[in-house]
């Protein structure tokens, strides 16, 4: 079973973005990065993301993660944002219930695109 059924699906999957985002939106550490996105959008390619990253249906279609960040990484994006994201989406997960091994396996997936979200080889 993929890390994207063991959560839930889609449906629940788009719950925890959803919860997700509106944590980030009130966190002062990570906020300023989203101070001009379209948060609509931003939560579609983001669920797009994760469902293809955990294993369920590959419908994403955005830029890579080196791309995708790298205009965040010019206004100073570094690993304790990457931190505070990481330890958010576990805050997020652990709300909803989900166990504790599932949250290192998703804390896992967001370690392996670190470096490619920070621009470094």
């Amino acid at each position: 079973m993929s890390l994207f059924e063991d959560l839930g699906g889609a449906a629940a999957l788009d719950a925890v973005v959803d919860a997700f985002y509106q944590k980030v939106l009130a966190d002062d550490r990570v906020n300023g990065f989203f101070d001009s996105t379209d948060m609509e959008r931003q939560a579609r390619k983001q669920k797009s993301f994760l469902s293809f990253a955990f294993g369920g249906p590959n419908k994403y279609t955005g830029k890579n993660m080196r791309d995708g960040h790298a205009h965040l990484v010019e206004r100073g994006l570094n690993d304790s944002h990457v931190d505070a994201i990481i330890e958010i989406l576990g805050t997020t997960l652990q709300e909803f219930n989900v166990p504790a091994e599932k949250i290192q396996a998703v804390a896992a997936v967001a370690e392996s695109v670190r470096d490619d979200v920070l621009g470094r080889s």
